[in-house]
């Protein structure tokens, strides 16, 4: 039990991902055909065939990147016998990753998770003009050091620590203002680096309250379960399973920081050692390795992804 399956979230995208494995396996291809159902359109078409502009709109991104995860988890539940429920100790995912994590372990079914990452993606494009929000990281400044150099240049406009990756990696989100003064504000406090990053939106800020707004309707209107393993989540850093818990940090998530740093180094402190990264890329990996002294991160996303992780499965 000394294991986790964790999410990724928007940024690993890539055109093609999870291709291999519709072709290889049936219980994938089902899942990106109950996804393309859900959404009334083949969103399969965008991320098989790009182009990589349209898949990363983050209304098409983020059913995507869920989509790719929960088409690997079927795979390794039919082909190498997981069973979350049994063999994991908590599931988390990066910001929409959560969304997969919770389908993962069967708090929302996986028509819903689309649909909602679609309202999600459009509430969040939507919440602020384009051009009026920014998003940076600040590397090498510690997560205390980042909220303070915000909290200085945010000058009554808005500059937040949106997420707190690990391993001196902090992106802070705002007023594209106020986060052009953070940058520059980091260099001066001996940041390794702080740059802009080409993000459509000032996501996990207080100007994406509009879209968090949009979620509470939206979740209100779908069933949530209790999840077969606890759902460590970004906003509280610990682990939930009632549903109405689930749904608050789900609306929290919108406008708060993704404590990924605190999520993970939460579950190594229950003893997980290895991590593994279901579906696009493997950024989570390496945010593992920095975060959690002795942890390892596995990604699993191909179909010699799967076969490695069979193999390795004491028989």
């Amino acid at each position: 039990m000394s294991l986790a399956f964790i999410f990724p979230g928007q940024g690993s995208q890539a055109v093609g991902m999870g291709k291999a494995l519709a072709d290889a396996f049936a219980p994938a291809r089902a899942v990106f055909d109950e996804v393309d159902a859900a959404l009334g359109e083949k969103l399969t078409r965008t991320m098989w065939e790009g182009p990589a502009d349209t898949l990363t709109l983050t209304e098409n991104a983020q059913p995507a990147l869920m989509a790719a995860s929960l088409a690997a988890m079927r795979v390794l539940e039919a082909e190498a016998g997981v069973d979350l429920a049994r063999d994991a100790q908590f599931v988390a995912g990066h910001s929409l990753g959560e969304y997969s994590a919770l389908a993962a372990a069967g708090a929302l079914t996986i028509a819903d998770t689309a649909r909602l990452l679609r309202i999600r993606g459009r509430a969040m494009q939507k919440a602020v003009p384009v051009g009026t929000g920014a998003m940076a990281a600040l590397l090498g400044l510690d997560f205390d050091q980042a909220v303070a150099v915000a909290a200085e240049a945010a000058q009554g406009q808005v500059c937040q620590a949106a997420n707190d990756n690990g391993g001196g990696q902090v992106v802070v989100s705002g007023t594209k203002a106020a986060v052009e003064r953070a940058v520059e504000i980091a260099k001066g406090k001996g940041a390794r680096r702080a740059m802009m990053l080409p993000v459509s939106a000032p996501f996990r800020c207080a100007l994406m309250q509009p879209a968090a707004d949009a979620m509470a309707q939206a979740l209100a209107e779908v069933a949530v379960k209790r999840p077969v393993v606890p759902v460590v989540t970004n906003v509280l850093a610990k682990p939930v399973s009632d549903p109405k818990e689930i749904v608050r940090a789900l609306v929290a998530q919108v406008t708060g920081t993704v404590r990924w740093r605190e999520s993970v180094a939460f579950m190594a402190g229950q003893g997980v050692r290895t991590f593994y990264e279901v579906g696009a890329g493997r950024v989570l990996c390496g945010l593992v390795k920095r975060i959690a002294d002795g942890a390892s991160g596995v990604a699993i996303g191909t179909p010699e992804d799967v076969a490695g992780f069979k193999a390795a499965q004491p028989h």
